[in-house]
């Protein structure tokens, strides 16, 4: 039985796959429309979520299986002092595969020793978030054409951003990288990212508080919100929260082919003016994330 808890858990060649089958489904969705008939995703979020967790239940849907579950912990037995090895055990016998979304680092890595189906981590606190990631490899592959020789700059809150440690994971296996990280020194990317994944793979990458002085040389621009959640100080929170806001001035020396890619949800990081530019591909990979989540729920229910 296989889990997806970090996009490490998978190869270059199976996130390669899991690419090659979304696209088949974004050109034959017909095809897919009843691969996961009579079968059972449980969305357990004991964080809240629109998008993951939208994304996960309409992907079940499309592939005709059912979806049950929560949306907040206080509407699970959790809130009555259940541990999530409890949970898992007990929800393990009514679902086939589960997405697990959870504040605390490692909490699907637990939950994974104790389920007798599939796991899926959604998200756990500032740690990782490997299918928002596999959304992010199908929109720079859609885009780019590649994923290889490519400069990527991540901008925003780069310490409690689980999306931004996801992706540099995934792309640190990938040949001709080079990484811009753009944010206050509040909020730099931690150590352990930097010599875990971008040392140890002698990935080329450079940090600065410029967003402007670096912005001709991306190839995607990676926004992210600076994450009140995250935060132990409002006052920390509130000096640093406008830090980077995208306007379309700042995409005057960018170049005409740029990606901008943001997790989403958006707060003012990026201004809707934005929204109409080509180089707006947001949305974009809303959708590609519905894509690769079913491509993903496939291979881990081992239906081809």
């Amino acid at each position: 039985m296989r889990n997806l808890l970090s996009i490490t858990d998978f190869s270059v060649s199976e996130i390669d796959e899991l690419i090659a089958v979304a696209e088949d489904i974004i050109k034959n969705p017909e095809a897919y429309q009843e691969k996961c008939k009579h079968k059972k995703l449980a969305t357990l979020f004991f964080e809240p979520s629109t998008r993951t967790r939208l994304s996960f239940e309409s992907a079940m849907l499309s592939l005709g299986g059912n979806v049950l579950g929560f949306s907040d912990a206080n509407s699970s037995s959790s809130s009555k002092g259940e541990s999530v090895a409890d949970t898992i055990r007990v929800v393990s016998c009514y679902s086939d595969i589960i997405a697990m979304r959870h504040p605390k680092e490692g909490a699907p890595l637990v939950a994974s020793m104790h389920s007798s189906v599939p796991i899926i981590n959604a998200g756990d606190g500032g740690h990782n978030h490997p299918t928002q990631t596999l959304a992010d490899l199908l929109t720079i592959k859609t885009e780019k054409g590649r994923l290889d020789n490519i400069t990527v700059g991540f901008c925003g809150d780069l310490k409690f951003g689980r999306t931004v440690h996801s992706l540099i994971q995934a792309l640190a296996r990938y040949k001709g990288i080079k990484i811009v990280l753009i944010s206050p020194k509040e909020l730099a990317i931690p150590d352990y990212v930097k010599v875990d994944v971008m040392d140890k793979n002698n990935m080329c990458y450079e940090e600065t508080r410029s967003l402007e002085e670096v912005m001709p040389k991306l190839d995607v621009l990676y926004m992210t919100r600076v994450q009140k959640e995250r935060f132990f100080n409002e006052d920390d929170y509130i000096r640093l929260k406008d830090s980077y806001i995208l306007t379309l001035d700042k995409l005057d020396n960018a170049k005409k082919d740029l990606s901008i890619l943001h997790p989403l949800p958006r707060v003012n990081e990026i201004s809707v003016d934005i929204d109409s530019d080509p180089r707006a591909c947001y949305f974009k990979q809303v959708a590609n994330g519905r894509y690769m989540r079913m491509a993903l729920i496939l291979k881990l229910l081992g239906i081809k």
